[in-house]
Formats: structure tokens, C-alpha cells, sequence
């Protein structure tokens, strides 16, 4: 018999989408994928260089359970040069990727009995990882003519004696949008007024346009501070989602907990993973602003193309590399005699009529859209836009 707990979740939607995708493409369907939040560029040479280098050298053993010296050291560079936020070793944790560094601190953190507060639309991981820990996600609507930010007075609506953090993800995945700082100040207020935690999912910091300044909300005082915990990692801003790389940053006491969590469960990241991640982070950083560059464009064009299809809006992401378009007017239409009645009918349609693979807004806790990612080529998002155009044009009003 199973445990209770794994009945509570689902396997993740982007990853299910991004694997039947793959798969009729192994079966010789050209299908356009929309679907997982991967940078289709080649992790830089000088990254790769240096995990050569590190193989070569021998370093392939096992390392400190969370991180060698060296990386925690460049990992606390960044975060001064970058957020001017000031850490010390012991208050660093390097884990398998940003997502197992959320999971940590969901084990560290939530028990049954705490609230855990998600602003919807969310990552699809949030509310798994809570609800694993036998906590409750308590789930707050944003909402589009607010630019997706979660509002304080929303907020405080929210917050209980059972709240026990609240997750924060900007530059956001799925809406694309960004929190500007006045926005980040109230929240940090309410967090220190009762007393709760706010866990800052990072990970798309570099991934900004229209001269947006990303702010850390832990670089806001020592008080916030002390009551966060910043998440980051390599995946998006150097096309490293396969060296599995991911770093939380907070209290030494969270920081202690997650580190023996950790040494239970995977031990140290890959040994070769790390020596290449001080290269990304010290090394030349100009990848990133090629990379930018071409993603707004592709930012650009992909959300004039949704706009330019019937029943479809999106506003204009301000950071990472999703579009987010409002599809609700499609619903009620006809494909023969099958209505399409919601984000996940839309997403069967298109992928089976159009072979375009996205992700339905549902699995990100909003029926009334769709994710798009434009993490793939201005080609395939030039053929991408033309097939959706032309299988919602044939549904039926």
C-alpha cells in the first residue's frame, strides 16, 4: 500500500507535457513544444571547461554534504554584488537544483498544522512540497489588471496564527511577470508584522527586460533578512538545467536543518556539478546578456502573435521566458462536436490538431489560461503561432 502522503500530489504537469511531446516527436510527429521552461541554448564552453577540468584533476569523490568551500564562497560573492546581501558560509546550503533547495526548506520548515501561503497562479512544485510535509497550502488569487502581484490587503486577508511562510517567485513562472519594489516593501511588512517566514524563489533574477531592477526582498532590512530565505540557482541564467545546481541562502539554523536533511537524502551535489558552477558565477557573464537579447525577441514577437489570434490576450511578460495569454473567450467553442470548455480541453486540442505542445493554466491553479514558453527557437515560435492561429480559427463559435 502506498503512503497517504503520495496519494495528496500529482507527477509535474510541465515535465508530463514536455515528456508526451518528446515522444511523439520519437514516433516522427513534428510537434512544436511550448512546454518546459528549459533555455534552448548550450551551457557556455568555459563552464563546460571547467567540469573537464575538474574530471581530468580527479575531483570526482564525494564533497561536503552542502557544497564546497569554494562555491559557497562565490555563491556569497554573488549575492553582495548582486542583492547586497551579506552571508556567511554556514548560512549557505548548495543543493540539486532549486527545486530539491525548496523541497529542503519545505522539510525543514513545514509540519502538520502550518499554512503555507501561494499566490495563484503558482509554480506547480509549490503546493506538492507543502502538502508532502503535511502542511496546508492556503492559495491567494492575483490577478492580470494587478500584473499578477499579490496585494497586501489580499495578503493580510490570508494570514493566520497558523501561517508559516508565504513562497515569493519573482520574476514568476508561470505569468512571466515581476514584482516592482514598492510591491516587495509591503509585502516584507506584513511578514515581519506577523511573523512568518517568506521563502524568495529567485531563480529567474537574470532573466529581466525593459530595464527592470530585480529586488530581493531579504536586501530590504536585517529583520527581513532573518525572516527569508533566498532560492537560486544556474538552470535558467546559464542553460544549466542538467548539471542540477540550485542554492538557498538564510538563517544558519534553517540552513543547519536543511543540510542534515539533505545528507540523508542525495548528500552533496555532483561533485564536477559545483567546480563548474564557480565558473558560471565568477567567470565571464556576457552568455547572459546574448541569451536576454534573444529571448526579447522572441518575448516580442510570440506575445504579438497571441494577441493577434481571436479569443486570445497576454500581456507583455517583464522577466523569464514564459507568455501567459488569457484563453477564456475560446471556451464554449466547437471542435465537431467536442467543446472546448477549459485550458486542459484547449491544451488536448492543440496538441492532437495543431501538434503544438503548452502547458494548461490549471496545473499552475488558473483555468482561464495557458503557458507558453519561449525558451525554443523564433522559428519553431514563428510555426508555433501560425498552427494555434489556424486551429482556433477552425473551432466553432
Amino acid at each position: 500500500m502506498l503512503s497517504e502522503r503520495v496519494k495528496k500530489i500529482k507527477p509535474s504537469p510541465t515535465l508530463a507535457i514536455d515528456s508526451k511531446a518528446k515522444a511523439m516527436k520519437a514516433s516522427g510527429i513534428d510537434v512544436i513544444s511550448f512546454g518546459v521552461g528549459e533555455p534552448d541554448f548550450d551551457t557556455p564552453d568555459n563552464i563546460k571547461e571547467a567540469a573537464i577540468k575538474a574530471m581530468k584533476d580527479g575531483f570526482t569523490k564525494y564533497t561536503a554534504v552542502g557544497g564546497i568551500d569554494a562555491l559557497k564562497d562565490a555563491i556569497i560573492d554573488k549575492l553582495n554584488k548582486d542583492n547586497g546581501l551579506s552571508y556567511k558560509r554556514e548560512e549557505i546550503i548548495v543543493s540539486v537544483g532549486a527545486k530539491h533547495s525548496l523541497y529542503n526548506i519545505a522539510q525543514a520548515l513545514y509540519g502538520p498544522g502550518d499554512e503555507v501561503i501561494i499566490p495563484s497562479p503558482y509554480w506547480v512544485s509549490y503546493p506538492d512540497q507543502v502538502l508532502l510535509n503535511d502542511a496546508t497550502p492556503v492559495f491567494v488569487k492575483t490577478y492580470e489588471a494587478d500584473s499578477f502581484m499579490l496585494k497586501p490587503e489580499a495578503l493580510e486577508k490570508y494570514v493566520t496564527k497558523k501561517t508559516k511562510a508565504l513562497i515569493l517567485n519573482s520574476p514568476s513562472n508561470p505569468t512571466g511577470l515581476t514584482y516592482d519594489k514598492k510591491a516587495i516593501e509591503n509585502i516584507a511588512e506584513i511578514a515581519l508584522k506577523h511573523n512568518f517566514y517568506v521563502v524568495s524563489d529567485e531563480i529567474y533574477e537574470k532573466l529581466v527586460y525593459d530595464r527592470f531592477e530585480h529586488v530581493s526582498i531579504a536586501s530590504l532590512s536585517k529583520e527581513m533578512q532573518a525572516k527569508t530565505i533566498v532560492v537560486n540557482g544556474l538552470s535558467k541564467s546559464h542553460a544549466m538545467t542538467g548539471w542540477r545546481i540550485g542554492y538557498a541562502a538564510g538563517p544558519a539554523d534553517i540552513i543547519r536543518a536543511m543540510t542534515n536533511i539533505q545528507s540523508q537524502s542525495t548528500s552533496n551535489p555532483a561533485s564536477i556539478s559545483q567546480k563548474a558552477a564557480i565558473e558560471a558565477l565568477t567567470g565571464p557573464q556576457d552568455f547572459i546578456g546574448m541569451m536576454l537579447e534573444e529571448f526579447d525577441k522572441r518575448r516580442r514577437y510570440l506575445v504579438a502573435g497571441l494577441n493577434s489570434i481571436d479569443g486570445m490576450s497576454c500581456i507583455m511578460p517583464t522577466g523569464a521566458f514564459y507568455a501567459f495569454p488569457n484563453t477564456s473567450k475560446i471556451y464554449g467553442r466547437k471542435f465537431m462536436v467536442k467543446a472546448i470548455s477549459s485550458s486542459s480541453d484547449l491544451a488536448i486540442y492543440l496538441l492532437e490538431e495543431a501538434k503544438v505542445a503548452l502547458v494548461h493554466g490549471e496545473a499552475f491553479g488558473d483555468d482561464n489560461y495557458i503557458r507558453l514558453s519561449y525558451a525554443t527557437s523564433m522559428n519553431d515560435i514563428k510555426r508555433g503561432v501560425e498552427r494555434i492561429k489556424e486551429a482556433v480559427g477552425r473551432l466553432e463559435i
